[in-house]
């Protein structure tokens, strides 16, 4: 049990990892999201295959293997204050992960077709990657981080009835979890959901330092009822 604990605080710290490093990448040096001509953007990730691919693999893929993890090892922490929450969590939780993996195997399933493409038809390329472009987006909740909302929430919540994890943890999570469902409104998606990517990444690292530790929270009731 306590290993698996670990696991789950590992497997939070390399989601805030991938998840930070995916956006200094696509955002800071490719620049991707100002792109908004097609062919340029095709152009970009013919030019830069391999980064495209690999962190493709980082924050989507790979990503949704440790979201599984994450999921069942908190599952495995709250169920028995919070069952009925913390299986409807688990399972958003799940989902995400087959949801986020889909989007990254696609995405780099189409990176090799385009780049194909693109040595004799760029235009051929070009309107590959439009078809393809929205599939990979929805997959990756690009129009609203409705299941990692949801599973946030949840897990915030059922840490709140059962007291197992810090409350300003909890309360925190709450906050992040609203974020990411308020942005499936389609004329916020495109404020909140970076706001919701961001803050998510500090949840994941606070409770995977939480995670890594015992149980700091009955660790700390301990040490206030004990004796002087």
């Amino acid at each position: 049990m306590k290993a698996f604990q670990k696991f789950g605080g590992i497997a939070a710290l390399y989601m805030a990892l991938a998840h930070l490093t995916g956006l200094i990448i696509f955002i800071v040096i490719l620049d991707y999201i100002s792109i908004t001509d097609l062919a340029q953007k095709v152009a970009m990730n013919v030019d830069n295959q391999a980064v495209v691919f690999s962190t493709n693999l980082l924050m989507y893929v790979f990503f949704g293997f440790f979201l599984i993890v994450f999921s069942l090892a908190l599952y495995n922490r709250l169920k028995a204050g919070a069952p009925a929450l913390m299986q409807v969590a688990t399972a958003i939780g799940i989902i995400w992960a087959g949801s986020l993996i889909a989007s990254g195997m696609v995405a780099n399933a189409a990176l090799t077709s385009v780049v194909s493409l693109y040595a004799t038809g760029p235009t051929q390329a070009a309107l590959t990657w439009q078809g393809i472009e929205p599939v990979m987006d929805g997959l990756g909740n690009a129009n609203g981080e409705i299941l990692g909302g949801l599973m946030t929430l949840l897990i915030s919540l059922a840490a709140l009835r059962t007291g197992e994890l810090p409350k300003r943890l909890n309360i925190f999570g709450l906050v992040v979890g609203a974020v990411g469902i308020i942005s499936l409104v389609p004329m916020l998606t495109g404020t909140l959901g970076p706001v919701f990517g961001l803050t998510q990444i500090i949840w994941f690292i606070w409770m995977g330092i939480v995670l890594l530790r015992s149980n700091p929270v009955k660790a700390a009731a301990t040490e206030v009822l004990r004796p002087a």
